[in-house]
């Protein structure tokens, strides 16, 4: 079972869009992203879960090339979303502007979000399609076990961008001028694009 947990977390803890994502916001010193990371979680939950009961034969070509493309654009859009936001010095989850420009709010990523960029996120269904088709039949997990193993994976993968957060919130705490955060945000939104696009042209190339 310990390989269950090492292919997860060798898949789930590399950088990718979601915790581009939790280290971008722990940068600009955001708190409302907690319900990203809960959105992440429990998409997890669902393709970990579902997989196990259906099977492997839903995962076919055409859903793999389908779910890569509406992520790439999904990602795309929040990537915009990311580059057009307002950085404000000191922010706390609430810009200055926020009564002016919806844009002020663009970073304030949702359960939403979270949720439907993890279940059109090829990268969840990598993780996924092995454990729940092969790891846990090979293990014997199955009935109550197998709906704790997927809760207890969902919970790690939680775990992914809040640790990517935090290392944020450390290395945010030593940049104080409201500029090199805007310049970060908007780096970081133009890798999100490179991702999307890069995501959406893979199942093709």
């Amino acid at each position: 079972m310990t390989d269950i947990i090492l292919y997860a977390f060798g898949v789930m803890y590399t950088p990718g869009p979601v915790n581009a994502i939790g280290l971008n916001h722990g940068i600009q010193k955001q708190q409302r992203i907690f319900g990203f990371f809960f959105g992440v979680a429990v998409a997890m939950f669902i393709l970990f879960f579902s997989v196990s009961l259906i099977g492997e034969r839903i995962m076919n070509e055409s859903l793999l090339q389908g779910a890569a493309v509406l992520g790439g654009l999904y990602i795309f859009w929040l990537a915009i979303k990311i580059f057009r936001a307002q950085v404000s010095q000191g922010n706390s989850g609430e810009d200055k502007n926020s009564g002016e420009d919806k844009n002020s709010q663009a970073r304030a990523l949702t359960f939403r979000d979270g949720l439907m960029m993890q279940l059109l996120n090829p990268k969840g269904i990598t993780v996924a399609l092995p454990v729940a088709t092969v790891q846990f039949p090979a293990a014997g997990i199955a009935g109550v076990s197998l709906f704790a193993w997927c809760v207890g994976l969902a919970v790690f993968a939680f775990g992914a961008p809040w640790s990517y957060f935090i290392f944020g919130r450390l290395l945010g705490n030593h940049i104080r001028q409201a500029s090199y955060l805007t310049i970060i945000n908007k780096l970081m939104a133009l890798f999100l694009m490179f991702v999307a696009v890069s995501m959406g042209l893979s199942p093709f190339l």
